[in-house]
C-alpha cells in the first residue's frame, strides 16, 4: 500500500515523539554513544512536540506520513533560523526505521518543498548531522548542497557537529 501524507493533529504528537526517538536511535547509533540516544524518552519527545507546536503553530507546519493507518514518518518546516525572509527551514524529516528505502522520505521532502514554494520562499535550508552519511546522501540526491556553514548542537550528552545544506525550491 502507498504512503499518504496529511497535516499532523494534536492527537498525533505523542506518536510523533515516539517515532522521532526511534528514528534518531536508528539513524545516529553508528556514530553517537548509546547514552546520548537514551534521553529523551519517547514520552518526553512527545511532550516536546506538544510544547513546540504550541509556540510555533502559526508559522510552522508538520506533516505526518501513514502507511496502512500507521504513522511511519513526519516532516516539520518553518521560517529560516537565520532570518532570511526568502528561505524556509526544513527542521526535520524522520522515518520509522522500517520505512527507510520505501520512498516515504522523498515524498515528505517533495511535499515540504512544495509547501515552501506556496509560502513564497525561493530557497530552502536545513541542518544535518555531519556524521550522518546516510542522511547527507539522501539530501544530496534531493538536490541539496552543503553551504559551508557549521554549528554544534547537543543530542543527549553528546555535542554533535552539524552542516547547513540549501537548495532552490
Amino acid at each position: 500500500m502507498t504512503v499518504s501524507l496529511r497535516p499532523a493533529t494534536e492527537a498525533d504528537l505523542m506518536a510523533v515523539g515516539a517515532l522521532h526517538q526511534r528514528s534518531r536511535v536508528a539513524a545516529y547509533s553508528s556514530f553517537l554513544p548509546p547514552a546520548a540516544l537514551a534521553d529523551p524518552t519517547p514520552e518526553a519527545m512527545g511532550r516536546y512536540w506538544v510544547e513546540r507546536l504550541t509556540w510555533e503553530a502559526t508559522d510552522h507546519r508538520m506533516i505526518v506520513a501513514e502507511r496502512d493507518g500507521r504513522l511511519v514518518g513526519f516532516s516539520y518546516l518553518g521560517p529560516d533560523d537565520e532570518g532570511d525572509p526568502a528561505t524556509g527551514l526544513l527542521n526535520a524529516i524522520h522515518l520509522d526505521p522500517d520505512e527507510r528505502g520505501r520512498g516515504t522520505g522523498r515524498a515528505l521532502m517533495v511535499d515540504a518543498l512544495a509547501a515552501m514554494r506556496a509560502r513564497g520562499w525561493t530557497r530552502a535550508a536545513l541542518w544535518v548531522l555531519r556524521d550522518n552519511a546516510t542522511g547527507r546522501r539522501f539530501y544530496e540526491r534531493g538536490g541539496w548542497h552543503a553551504t559551508g556553514a557549521r554549528r554544534t548542537d547537543r543530542i543527549g550528552t553528546a555535542l554533535v557537529p552539524q552542516l547547513r545544506y540549501a537548495r532552490e525550491v
